[in-house]
């Protein structure tokens, strides 16, 4: 896949989320971005992120009341919200078809993704609970 303009900032972009394990925010890639742009806007992160996520190349992640976060595993996974930390734990499950039934069921619309998310509490956390 192809990004259609492969400007620095885009490129930049891309490489940091798609090293970042903490499916981090605007303002996280943000900062990380300008070690390598300096110059570099925040508004020309948000376009981008959003450039990038419409192309395919990520996946946003939201929470009502919380900042958009982004992931760039594009492989099919769930994701576990931790209640204590808020981290975000990526899941690789073998997932269920919940697209067919529903589109079957409903032919009169277009359903293009699915999103479960579970909640609950990571590793970190629930050893903190138990100590």
């Amino acid at each position: 896949m192809a990004l259609k303009r492969l400007t620095r900032q885009r490129k930049a972009v891309l490489e940091v989320v798609r090293k970042a394990h903490n499916h981090p925010d605007a303002a996280w890639i943000y900062q990380e971005v300008r070690k390598v742009v300096p110059k570099v806007s925040l508004g020309t992160i948000y376009r981008t992120l959003e450039a990038l996520v419409e192309e395919g190349y990520l996946i946003p992640i939201t929470k009502a009341g919380e900042a958009t976060r982004y992931d760039a595993n594009l492989h099919p996974h769930l994701h576990l919200i931790c209640q204590g930390c808020g981290a975000i734990v990526d899941l690789e499950v073998d997932l269920p078809d919940l697209l067919t039934p529903v589109q079957e069921a409903h032919p009169h619309l277009e359903v293009r993704s699915v999103e479960v998310t579970y909640r609950g509490l990571c590793p970190t956390c629930k050893a903190a609970l138990k100590g």
